[in-house]
């Protein structure tokens, strides 16, 4: 006679389900006005920009053009710069010393996936703050629009270092650029893209921007400049 077979075994309790949050790797951000010693690094993204933009045979600014043009003025009524400074540990966003009687420095933190693999990290190092580097910045200057009859902002450049993009630290500075327009009751924030940047229309698309493809940009400069300009001197 066969044995019988044996029960099977009782059932295995369902594992409970982690209370605890996946792992992430935080980005802590901070955007503040530059100052004359942010100049070494404004002037590397600008050539990184135009590199991106394919346009490095235009670019002609150095490091001594920038810090004679750029911090003639007051901030907000003449050439602006935001930097974005980036770091993986929140104890700089404490740091009192990039204090400015102008502007309050804005401060968030992104919640990443993967870590950020800076390969630039010595070259854009925030001196006196380690383990600070500077992730971007967005130059702008007041215009007026007569439709309106207010002032507004235009921004000439934005640039996210490439090992930081599509982390929303573009809409971060876009964002300062704008809080800042708001405070001061100005009527509009404008800018231009280039037509072939597809993913750049449509990240400005998102953010609510209208993409205007009836104005074509006018620009007057170099040879043309100086000829039309001697050629109307009073």
């Amino acid at each position: 006679m066969a044995a019988a077979a044996a029960p099977p075994p009782p059932p295995t309790a369902a594992p409970e389900p982690s209370m605890l949050p996946a792992e992430n790797h935080p980005l802590f951000t901070r955007i503040r006005l530059a100052v004359p010693s942010d100049v070494p690094h404004i002037h590397k993204m600008i050539y990184q920009m135009a590199a991106f933009e394919r346009l490095s045979h235009q670019c002609s600014a150095t490091e001594a053009s920038l810090s004679a043009t750029l911090f003639a003025s007051p901030p907000f009524q003449s050439f602006t710069v935001f930097i974005l400074e980036v770091s993986r540990s929140p104890a700089f966003l404490i740091d009192h010393t990039i204090m400015n009687p102008h502007y309050t420095p804005t401060t968030a933190s992104v919640n990443l996936e993967i870590p950020v693999e800076d390969p630039e990290e010595g070259a854009f190092g925030v001196g006196g703050n380690e383990g600070v580097v500077v992730g971007g910045f967005v130059l702008f200057f007041p215009n007026y629009s007569t439709f309106l009859a207010k002032p507004g902002f235009y921004v000439e450049d934005l640039f996210v270092r490439e090992c930081y993009r599509r982390r929303g630290l573009g809409r971060m500075l876009l964002g300062a650029v704008a809080a800042q327009a708001v405070k001061m009751g100005y009527g509009r924030v404008e800018w231009v893209v280039l037509d072939w940047n597809v993913n750049a229309i449509r990240f400005y698309e998102e953010m609510g921007a209208e993409v205007l493809g009836d104005w074509r940009v006018c620009r007057l400069t170099g040879e043309a400049l100086l000829g039309y300009g001697q050629g109307h001197r009073n």
